[in-house]
């Protein structure tokens, strides 16, 4: 392995987004600006509809199937072929429930936290190069802006404990905020070493620095994933994240067996199903940011057209990553959570993002020194 493969590369000229190939397609370009806006909705709409899709049959479905193979039991198999039909069924049976508001709830708060839970980790998926020529929009603080959005969602949970007048939902809700706070942080720390090795923030630029050899065995080329460069920071990234998303062990802010059901305590109907669904969202979401910023983004085997059933495999194995740890690990302790983020967590990601430093530029003073000596 050469030093120099783990330098950041210069970007190829960058291949037109989804709202641009849509209104080339439809002629929508040619009507000026209210044209490119509704391309872009259109886009928008593909790509929401996709995630959508993707959240449906995760939640009453493959979240049951996946959790019974693992603990041994039979899941849903009664509605339709294999159980799929589950799915309607529980979207007709949760929407059909009444609405029930708790007497002391504060409207405003208790309304909108479902929406901002959601719509937070949808807005995420905008920077996301999926592959195919599905990516919806690629700003040079793309994974800057990724880590933001995402982030919002702490605030839907704090309004969703506070505004549900329950002490039960307000534990939940500080649970979560203090939860999200202490790996946060790592998140974003860990997130910013693959930054120094790809030199860029924009998530098109991080897929196309993975695009290279990092070593060859047997004839086999091992592309240059930051998984591979860096597996540290890999599982420091996975098991932050896994905090982030509230899965086990890390799954305290609801912990049916603590507080009931935390934040979602008091909610119901259409509104828990937005909650139930940004939940989801955002584990795929985290697959996304895994994906992209580890995993290559859409490359693999085949040719580049693929590039979208890659990536939507490797959303589906960090998925299914979390749910293998929902049924083997144990729920920690909120203080053991807390600790482990701020005494554990935070101080490796810091080492890491120092080392990774140092290993840079002792590989670009190396390539520097050698372009002197043999120019």
């Amino acid at each position: 392995m050469s030093g120099a493969g783990l330098l950041p590369v210069p970007l190829q000229d960058a291949e037109p987004l989804l709202p641009e190939r849509l209104g080339e397609l439809t002629g929508l370009d040619q009507l000026g600006m209210g044209g490119e806006l509704i391309a872009t909705f259109i886009a928008a709409f593909i790509v929401g509809n996709l995630m959508l899709a993707m959240t449906g049959v995760a939640g009453p479905w493959a979240k049951r199937k996946i959790t019974a193979a693992f603990t041994d039991r039979i899941a849903v198999n009664r509605v339709g072929p294999f159980g799929l039909l589950i799915i309607v069924a529980d979207a007709v049976r949760l929407l059909a429930k009444e609405l029930i508001i708790p007497e002391n709830a504060d409207r405003p708060a208790y309304d909108l936290a479902p929406i901002v839970v959601a719509s937070s980790a949808m807005l995420g998926f905008a920077v996301i190069p999926m592959g195919s020529g599905i990516h919806l929009a690629d700003p040079e603080v793309g994974l800057a802006y990724v880590f933001a959005v995402a982030g919002i969602a702490s605030v839907g949970l704090v309004m969703a404990g506070y505004a549900s007048a329950n002490k039960y939902s307000m534990l939940g809700g500080l649970r979560a905020v203090a939860q999200n706070i202490a790996y946060e942080i790592p998140l974003v720390v860990t997130g910013m070493s693959v930054v120094i090795f790809a030199g860029t923030l924009q998530m098109s630029g991080i897929v196309e620095a993975q695009a290279e050899t990092l070593i060859t065995l047997g004839g086999l080329d091992i592309p240059m994933w930051y998984a591979f460069v860096n597996p540290f920071a890999f599982v420091l990234f996975l098991a932050a994240n896994f905090a982030e998303v509230g899965r086990n062990p890390f799954d305290t802010p609801e912990a049916p067996t603590e507080i009931v059901a935390g934040y979602q305590t008091e909610y119901s109907s259409v509104y828990f199903v937005l909650i139930y669904l940004g939940e989801f969202l955002h584990i795929f979401l985290g697959g996304a940011i895994i994906a992209t910023i580890f995993l290559g983004g859409p490359a693999g085997p085949g040719p580049a057209e693929l590039g979208i059933v890659w990536f939507i495999v490797k959303i589906w194995a960090v998925f299914l990553l979390t749910q293998w740890l929902r049924s083997a690990l144990p729920r920690v302790r909120i203080d053991q959570l807390i600790e482990i983020g701020w005494k554990g967590m935070l101080v490796l990601a810091f080492a890491n993002l120092v080392l990774t430093a140092l290993i840079v530029g002792l590989l670009e003073a190396e390539l520097a020194l050698t372009m002197v000596m043999f120019p």
